[in-house]
C-alpha cells in the first residue's frame, strides 16, 4: 500500500501513478512478474518502487484501491440515483467497461471470489441493485425479477463483453450488454 501518512508531493503522486499503470500492464501480461519488472516498465529505479510499496502485495493492494476509486468516480458521474434508469444503466456500463478494459489485472484481483475486497464488492453490488430497482420501477426489469441474481447476470455480461468479443468501443459494448440484460436473446414480439 502507498504510504499515506502525509500527502505526497505532485512529483511523487505522478511517480506512484506511473508505477501503478506500469504494474497493470506488466501484471496483466504476467501475473507472477516481480517488482523489478514493474520498476523497469515504469522507467524508475527498483528502490523507487520499494520506497512506495513495501512488497508486491502492497502494490497489488494499491492497484485494487485505485480501481475501486475509479469505479466509484465513474459510476457517480453517471448519476445512477437521479438520471433516467436506462440512461444511467448505459452510462454505468460503458464507464465500467472502460475501467475494466484499462485495468484488467486489478479488476480481476478485486473480484476474485473470497478476496479481501468484499467491502468494495458489496458496495458496488448495492449500487447495482439500487439502479436495477429504479429500472424495475420504470418497467425496464420485470417486477418479479430477483435483483441480486440480475446484478450477477449483469456483471457476467460485462465480463463477457470485456473479454470475449472483438468489439473495442465501450459504448457499443454497453449497448449490447444493456440490450441483452433487459431483453435477453429470444425472439422479440
Amino acid at each position: 500500500m502507498v504510504n499515506r501518512e502525509r500527502p505526497l508531493r505532485a512529483d511523487a503522486e505522478r511517480s506512484v501513478r506511473t508505477i501503478l499503470e506500469a504494474a497493470e500492464k506488466v501484471l496483466a501480461a504476467n501475473p507472477t512478474a516481480s517488482l523489478e519488472q514493474v520498476a523497469e516498465a515504469a522507467g524508475v529505479a527498483r528502490t523507487t518502487v520499494h520506497r512506495r510499496f513495501a512488497n508486491r502485495q502492497a502494490l497489488v493492494d494499491a492497484m485494487v484501491h485505485n480501481v475501486f476509486a475509479q469505479l466509484d468516480e465513474v459510476i457517480a458521474a453517471c448519476r445512477p440515483e437521479t438520471a433516467p434508469p436506462l440512461v444511467a444503466l448505459h452510462g454505468v456500463t460503458a464507464s465500467v467497461l472502460r475501467v475494466k478494459l484499462g485495468w484488467p489485472f486489478a479488476m480481476t484481483e478485486s473480484f476474485t471470489p473470497g478476496a479481501r475486497w468484499s467491502e468494495g464488492q458489496r458496495a458496488l453490488a448495492e449500487r447495482c441493485v439500487a439502479l436495477l430497482r429504479r429500472a424495475q420501477a420504470d418497467g425496464l426489469v420485470a417486477a418479479e425479477a430477483d435483483l441480486g441474481w440480475t446484478c450477477q447476470v449483469y456483471y457476467a455480461l460485462i465480463g463477457e463483453a470485456a473479454h470475449h468479443t472483438d468489439e473495442t468501443d465501450p459504448e457499443v459494448m454497453a449497448a449490447k450488454v444493456v440490450d441483452t440484460l433487459l431483453h435477453g436473446v429470444g425472439p422479440r414480439p
